[in-house]
């Protein structure tokens, strides 16, 4: 009993860490509009608490370099389809961050560079019929870089036809450091646009946490909104924080309802704000894993500041099969509670994994870009076993190389060969076992005018590598020169690839 209790203290002292959740705008007119980013002192306390961007033995993950493809041809590696990072770069600049104040926040918490470039959506082909993913690729030049190509591989799923019921445990953090305006009072008016996208099938339990736990709700159905709401908006926060037995109560209340067939998923909100005995993070691997082979994931959601630990955050997400947000605007919470969510919950594939085998002939070094804490070795991608990230229904993934060519590959021979074998492995939601799907990839991707998706992903790339000062910036490209590239795009009908050109403008 006293290990279980140290191995739950563990997992919550893991999960519950800050980010800032706005209120819902389309649901409520009298919510906090938004954050309106940080005080001076509030921007020096989140610095100072802040851990973002490292392993889970607490190393800070460094971006991956350039390797041989004559001594290691092939790149193995677990999908992610996390979008956090992007969302604290979007508060940081929000909040007054400079440029040399990103760089410093970023010398000890770098941005993982895949969060940033797959918040965005991008125009990639539908699957085919019968298929999980259609896949877009091309290579186009670097821009950082006159002497490398930039691969960028396009996965998109499609929304399916019929719901899957959900089984939803929210467990909330009310302690006292919730109660300020950006911390539980932001998640009650975001709540509206969850609730709105509940169908009947759905159930929705509330488990709360301060000094002791508490079920406020348990297996309401969707097509009771208010009763949900009410439950919400009677929530106060106050006393100490103890979620030791919250977590506990909630897997049992996930287990109770559980559905068979449908989506059991725990989601954790907390500011981050937790004093609880630590065990062993191999043991919060393993606990997770239980809890995910019996079919209960999970997800994680954070508010305010202070206290802040991105990292843990990160790896519970990724091993609870899953997504990790970070919310930092009435605009995101909407779009997290109120779209992204819950798509999520609706998972065309699990343990997604990728493996390349490059061919010397053609690529002679390659570097993934981003993906640092979801790399896999190369026996991994065969094994069944191996957790690995999900996707769900209507996602986009990108996948993104740098590549060194041989001279081989510019001529005209070799425009036409193939280069590289692509090879995607998952299974599908009720399955145990794998599918293997393999597809060939050469010269013939290989362009000088890149399609605008293609160069706003670039764009996106470059910023990461500045922000995080990437030794790989050979050219030593500027944000202004990014700011260049994006405004010869016309992206007037995405408001999330506007709103990252004016935070770059905000920047220059």
């Amino acid at each position: 009993m006293k290990r279980t209790k140290q191995l739950l203290s563990l997992l919550l002292a893991l999960v519950f860490l800050g980010l800032s959740l706005s209120a819902c705008a389309s649901k409520s007119e009298s919510s906090i509009e938004n954050d309106g980013g940080m005080a001076p002192a509030e921007k020096e306390a989140f610095t100072d608490a802040s851990a973002s961007a490292t392993a889970t033995d607490g190393t800070i993950l460094r971006e991956n370099p350039f390797v041989s493809v004559a001594n290691a041809p092939v790149s193995t590696f677990s999908a992610d389809v996390d979008t956090a990072s992007y969302a604290l770069f979007r508060r940081l600049v929000t909040a007054g961050y400079r440029l040399s104040d990103l760089k410093d926040f970023a010398a000890d918490a770098p941005f993982r560079t895949e969060e940033m470039f797959n918040y965005f959506d991008y125009n990639y082909a539908a699957p085919a019929a019968g298929e999980v993913f259609g896949t877009t690729a091309s290579i186009t030049r670097a821009p950082w870089n006159d002497g490398t190509y930039l691969l960028t591989l396009g996965l998109a799923t499609e929304t399916p036809a019929e719901r899957t019921a959900n089984n939803l445990v929210f467990l909330i953090d009310v302690s006292g450091s919730m109660a300020s305006a950006d911390k539980l009072p932001l998640l009650k008016n975001a709540f509206a646009c969850l609730v709105s996208s509940l169908g009947e099938n759905d159930t929705v339990s509330i488990v709360t946490y301060s000094g002791k736990e508490e079920v406020v709700l348990r297996g309401c159905k969707g097509s009771q909104p208010e009763k949900i709401l009410n439950a919400i908006q009677a929530l106060t926060a106050s006393g100490s924080t103890n979620g030791e037995s919250g977590l506990q109560k909630a897997y049992e209340i996930a287990a109770e309802q559980f559905v068979e067939g449908g989506n059991n998923r725990i989601v954790m909100a907390s500011d981050g704000d937790l004093n609880v005995g630590i065990s062993s993070p191999e043991e919060l691997k393993n606990y997770i894993a239980e809890k995910r082979n019996a079919g209960i994931y999970l997800s994680v959601l954070g508010f305010g500041t202070g206290n802040y630990r991105d990292d843990t955050m990160s790896a519970l997400a990724q091993n609870g099969n899953g997504v990790y947000y970070y919310i930092d605007s009435a605009r995101e919470a909407e779009k997290v509670l109120g779209t992204d969510l819950v798509a999520t919950l609706y998972t065309v594939a699990k343990d997604v994994k990728f493996q390349i085998t490059f061919d010397p002939a053609y690529v002679t070094e390659y570097r993934l870009i981003g993906y640092e804490n979801r790399m896999l070795k190369t026996e991994d991608f065969d094994d069944d076993t191996k957790d690995a990230g999900e996707v769900g229904a209507g996602h986009t993934l990108t996948v993104c190389y740098e590549l060194k060519l041989s001279e081989n590959a510019l001529t005209d021979g070799g425009k036409t060969a193939d280069w590289m074998k692509l090879a995607m492995r998952y299974k599908l939601p009720e399955s145990n076992d794998s599918t293997l799907k393999e597809l060939v990839l050469g010269g013939s991707l290989l362009t000088d005018a890149p399609t605008d998706d293609a160069r706003f992903l670039a764009a996106v790339i470059q910023t990461a590598m500045i922000v995080n000062g990437s030794s790989y910036n050979e050219k030593n490209v500027s944000l202004a020169a990014v700011l260049d590239t994006l405004s010869t795009l016309d992206l007037a009908g995405d408001g999330d690839k506007s709103e990252f050109k004016n935070l770059i403008e905000t920047l220059v």
